[in-house]
Parts: C-alpha cells; structure tokens; sequence
C-alpha cells in the first residue's frame, strides 16, 4: 500500500469518528472535518478560536459531489472551474446536505474542487464533502508551510497526515460569489 494510501486511510477513520484532521490541500495545510457533522464543526471553531457565523469552506472530488450539496449549480460555475488556472472557491445559493452550522446565514455554501490527487482521493473514499479551512488561529498569517502552523493547531486536531510536509504555498484560494441570479462577485482574488 503507498504511503498515501495510508495517510489516507488514516484520515479517512479520523473523518468518520468526528475528528479533525490537518492535510496538505491544493492551497495551504488545512483542519478539515466531516462536513456533515456539527459537533466536528465546532470543534473547528473552537481551534481557530473563530465565530460561527463565519462560513468555512468544503472540498467535494467532483461536479457530481457538488451536485449534492447545492441546490442549483449555475451554469458560470463549470465556465470558471474550467478556465481559472488557478485554485478557485465558489460560494453557491441554496446549500443542502450538510451540516446546519456550515451553512452561511444566508443559505450559501464555499466549495472547491481540489486539483489536488490526495484531496480528490480523501474526498471520494470519504464519499463526502471535507471541511478545509486554513491551519492557523483566527487573526493570524496563514501559514505558507507546515513548519509555520502554530503548536497549538498541531495539539488541536486529531491527526496530522505525513505528506507533503515540504510544501511551500504561495496563498490561499480565490473566492468568487455566484449567485443563481448571476451576479458574480469576486471576494478574494
């Protein structure tokens, strides 16, 4: 079995004990956690010392996955997804399938599709939307590596996966709101 089977086979029965992972995505390291369990949920906040009405974002393995957590994907989506050369969350209207207190006050949802094979892979086995959001507490620089994400990020979760450690990051995704009446919106570039 290859060392990334493992990690993640690890990460996958973390996932599905309501724990909380550290992993490498297409992005920055992330804490990620079922995104369909509300009590892994808090626990995220809790680590980043973060309010809840703060949506957090979801990695999905693909259209068909995404298809299951918002209502109506928008036609722009797929354009976006196809021609941005870089990684690129979408916020979409209507959110379903998912836990209540991952759901932005305003029904909307943050999803990325990683191209990224160990996210794709935890994301399929899991079978599930992942919770990905950056390793850091609240407030502070995201980190750009491993060696950079503070101690008590790394006490906090339940299991830190044994790849790409090396990695370095240049910055966090881009972040475009399209509403289902097309009004897109870029939040973060």
């Amino acid at each position: 079995m290859s060392s990334q089977n493992i990690e993640i086979q690890k990460a996958l029965e973390t996932l599905k004990n309501g724990g909380l992972i550290l992993y490498p995505t297409d992005t920055v390291w992330g804490i990620g956690c079922d995104a369909n369990n509300p009590e892994a949920i808090k626990k995220v906040y809790q680590l980043k010392q973060r309010e809840d009405s703060k949506a957090l974002i979801c990695l999905v393995a693909d259209n068909r996955m995404l298809k299951k957590y918002v209502k109506q994907v928008p036609l722009a989506a797929q354009n976006i997804i196809d021609i941005t050369n870089k990684p690129t969350t979408i916020i979409y209207d209507e959110a379903q399938n998912l836990a209540e207190n991952l759901i932005a006050e305003d029904g909307s949802i943050a999803m990325r599709i990683p191209n990224d094979d160990f996210c794709y892979w935890l994301s399929r086995k899991f079978n599930g939307a992942i919770v990905s959001t950056s390793a850091n507490i609240s407030g502070q620089p995201t980190p750009k590596s491993f060696k950079e994400i503070a101690p008590e990020v790394l006490k906090g979760v339940d299991y830190v996966v044994n790849l790409h450690r090396e990695k370095i990051c240049d910055k966090p995704s881009s972040i475009i709101k399209l509403g289902n009446n097309g009004v897109v919106k870029i939040i973060r570039a």
